[in-house]
């Protein structure tokens, strides 16, 4: 099934994810063909074993959600959080059917994203937005090279949101 069409008289907000506004900032020219013409860009390559991870953390975290238990790394990083329980928090995992939503009204956008998790910091009550990234990199991995700046604006993406 094809996307729907941007179509700036509609009166019906137009959805944008977190990977659209990515790809705006990546190839705004690809970005029109793909929402206002209808031509999308080839798909990108599945990453099974990622997805794999991602979802056994989620599922590993979700253990310590239902105790209201630190995570054994939060203990050892020292890390002052726990899960975050919410009803919707489901909910906001599923990117491609409901996700964290947000109505830019000047805009007429709806804004949304996937989550992969939610912690609370114990110590000043603020959220944490949390997204696993599985990688294959010995040693200590940092967010700090250039085509790391997506993993950054993810985040700040998904703060925005919430």
């Amino acid at each position: 099934m094809a996307a729907k069409l941007f179509n700036p008289a509609s009166e019906e907000p137009f959805v944008l994810s977190r990977s659209r506004v990515d790809n705006f900032l990546e190839c705004s020219r690809c970005f029109y063909l793909t929402n206002r013409v209808g031509i999308a860009r080839p798909p990108s390559f599945p990453f099974n074993l990622n997805n794999a991870v991602d979802e056994l953390l989620k599922n590993e975290f979700d253990l310590y959600r239902e105790k209201q238990e630190p995570h054994p790394i939060m203990l050892e990083n020292n890390v002052k959080a726990l899960p975050y329980q919410h009803p919707d928090i489901e909910e906001w995992r599923e990117s491609l059917r409901h996700g964290v939503k947000r109505l830019h009204p000047e805009t007429n956008l709806i804004l949304r994203g996937g989550l992969d998790d939610l912690w609370i910091n114990t110590e000043t009550q603020q959220l944490i937005v949390v997204d696993y990234k599985a990688t294959s990199k010995k040693g200590e991995v940092s967010i700090d090279a250039d085509w790391q700046v997506g993993y950054k604006r993810q985040i700040e993406f998904y703060q925005w949101l919430l």
